[in-house]
């Protein structure tokens, strides 16, 4: 096989991947969680020291993208290559999670690596991700002076907020967005051996159910089998959503038997479950019954009681509460509308209510639509050729059980142009919670992906993708 200009870039980046942990570790050190105002600093200033890091890379432009009242953004554009190859926006972001009251192992800001893993907050969500794109444009720089095609960044600093105004920056900046390809890169693999490209996202749906009876707390030992309880009766009422597994057993949809067929190719095992989720000795993740587990952890809908008004431990009176409410969050399966979903557990809740008590639903603020789409065209055929040289295989279309808007939102604004979901992740990083991690192999692999990926990508027609 002839050697190319992209495998010499790959074997380079693969040389210098000592140097890219290092990169990635000092910016793991700053506490950018957008979610506390204490730590804006260090999302500005962790948000400045990569748009230094850009420039030094030499750059058309590298800066920083700013609104009142939001977080900055981080763009840099690579537009070397000419007006006749094609612009690949890479999407990042560089906020974190919290880490307060969660038992680490490690220091939760301190890159450690233990049995081929990177301990940190953030070194797979979102860090690793766009850090293993940055070291393949470096590579790239370093052996041919240049990168194939026309690579834009754009690293987000609110995404673990929900991206709250990447829609204002769209339209404040439309230049910075403006491409041929659009490569996000937040997303997971379905294993360590096998590279997922991510084609559906769950919607996210809150919903406050209040159940109602007297006007009044009543005595009860006075009033007991009298009055109705609304606490007992909220309980019984919120059991008719799940069935016997406690899945949710309202809404479900209809899925295409060929996705079926396909997803029994996707290694998510109970075994695999059971890496992921860690559970209690004795417990097991709930049995697929009549589908795959893929299937209902990416394409039915699902229930999570967030909170109750039940009275906490120390708050016990012996009488029957007034009412009772409880909050819940409901992930939309793709394509699912949330309005009709809301209707659906409505009809469920509110028919003959337990007791004759008064139930009632409504929807909170915020939410996420959810996101199904077929990718289809030459950019992924380029993709599956990139993943091909690096992981050995081609790229296997999954689903994410979680809400991310700002793909829902980039589905929406440039649904015409190819939408490349690919990521670090897998089903052991543990994002979101304690002891996040992010396997070496696989960022490895990554980043040999993503130096292929720019090259095959240079090669599509520009309009055809």
């Amino acid at each position: 096989m002839t050697d190319t200009t992209a495998d010499a870039v790959a074997r380079h980046a693969r040389a210098r991947f000592g140097a890219t942990l290092e990169r990635l570790a000092g910016y793991l050190r700053y506490p950018a969680i957008s979610c506390d105002p204490e730590h804006h600093g260090d999302v500005l200033r962790l948000a400045e020291r990569i748009r230094d890091d850009l420039a030094a890379l030499g750059p058309s432009s590298s800066r920083l993208l700013t609104l009142e009242g939001a977080l900055p953004c981080v763009a840099a554009e690579f537009t070397g290559a000419g007006p006749d190859r094609p612009t690949v926006l890479i999407y990042g972001h560089l906020d974190l999670q919290p880490v307060k009251g969660e038992p680490w192992r490690t220091p939760p800001h301190e890159a450690t690596e233990i049995d081929g893993r990177l301990y940190a907050r953030g070194s797979g969500d979102d860090m690793g991700g766009w850090v293993g794109h940055l070291a393949a444009i470096e590579a790239w720089l370093d052996v041919a002076g240049g990168l194939p095609c026309n690579v834009k960044l754009l690293i987000e600093g609110e995404e673990e907020i929900g991206s709250p105004n990447l829609e204002r920056f769209m339209d404040a900046y439309p230049e910075a967005f403006a491409a041929d390809v659009m490569v996000l890169t937040d997303c997971e693999n379905p294993s360590t051996e096998v590279p997922g490209l991510t084609v559906s996202l769950r919607g996210l749906l809150e919903l406050e159910v209040r159940c109602e009876a007297i006007e009044a707390d009543v005595h009860s030992g006075l009033w007991g089998n009298v009055a109705p309880d609304p606490a007992t009766c909220l309980v019984k009422a919120l059991a008719r959503l799940v069935d016997e597994d406690g899945r949710l057993s309202v809404g479900r949809v209809e899925v295409p038997e060929a996705w079926r067929a396909a997803a029994a190719a996707v290694p998510l095992t109970a075994e695999t479950a059971k890496a992921g989720v860690r559970p209690v000795a004795g417990v097991e993740p709930l049995p697929g019954r009549d589908r795959s587990l893929a299937e209902w952890a990416w394409r039915q809908p699902a229930v999570t009681i967030l909170s109750t008004t039940l009275p906490p431990s120390g708050a016990e009176k012996n009488a029957i509460r007034a009412a009772a409410s409880a909050r819940l969050s409901l992930r939309v399966a793709p394509g699912q509308q949330r309005a009709a979903l809301k209707t659906e557990v409505e009809r469920v809740l509110t028919a003959e209510p337990p007791g004759g008590t008064r139930i009632t639903v409504t929807e909170r603020e915020g939410g996420a639509d959810s996101w199904l789409y077929e990718p289809k065209g030459p950019a992924f055929a380029a993709a599956d050729r990139a993943y091909e040289k690096a992981w050995g295989r081609p790229l296997v279309p999954i689903g994410i059980g979680g809400s991310i808007p700002f793909v829902a939102l980039f589905g929406r604004r440039y649904s015409h142009l190819p939408l490349i979901l690919n990521g670090v992740l897998d089903p052991e990083s543990a994002i979101h919670g304690p002891n996040e991690s992010m396997h070496l192999g696989v960022f490895e692999k990554a980043i040999a992906a993503n130096v292929h990926l720019l090259d095959e990508l240079s090669r599509v027609p520009i309009g055809t993708q």
